[in-house]
């Protein structure tokens, strides 16, 4: 199964402040050791969403709406692609990335992160 490993956003992503180089070795260290695991398949972080745009349909018309946007809890700012073989090892992979935040940046640090399981084409396959 795969999943995607949703890290939110921060006031410090959304103002575009480079991630702590300790942090950014140990996460580089952490997808390494996850891809010769074969667990890795994709991760990337996302710039600041002022360098975004929103595609909305609404009443048979697209609008456009330029970034920022509001609440950064609300926003992505990194994600993983993993492939587990349960939700609870997915969520032991997610754990795994969260614990390097508080041991790296100290017990002050918030972050939230969301995991979803995405569609396999088998899931469509009609009987």
């Amino acid at each position: 199964m795969r999943f995607m490993l949703i890290a939110k956003a921060t006031k410090d992503s959304e103002a575009g402040l480079p991630p702590d180089p300790r942090l950014m070795a140990a996460i580089g260290k952490l997808s390494e050791d996850m891809a010769k695991a074969g667990v890795l398949v994709d991760a990337g972080g996302l710039y600041p969403s002022a360098k975004g745009a929103r595609v909305r349909l609404s009443g048979g018309k697209v609008t456009v709406t330029d970034g920022p946007f509001a609440e950064a809890r609300e926003l992505i700012g990194g994600y993983a692609i993993v492939e587990a073989k349960s939700k609870a090892e997915a969520i032991e992979l997610s754990e795994r990335f969260w614990k390097l935040h508080a041991e790296l940046m100290g017990p002050n640090y918030e972050g939230e992160g969301e995991i979803r399981q995405l569609h396999d084409p088998a899931d469509f396959a009609r009987a």
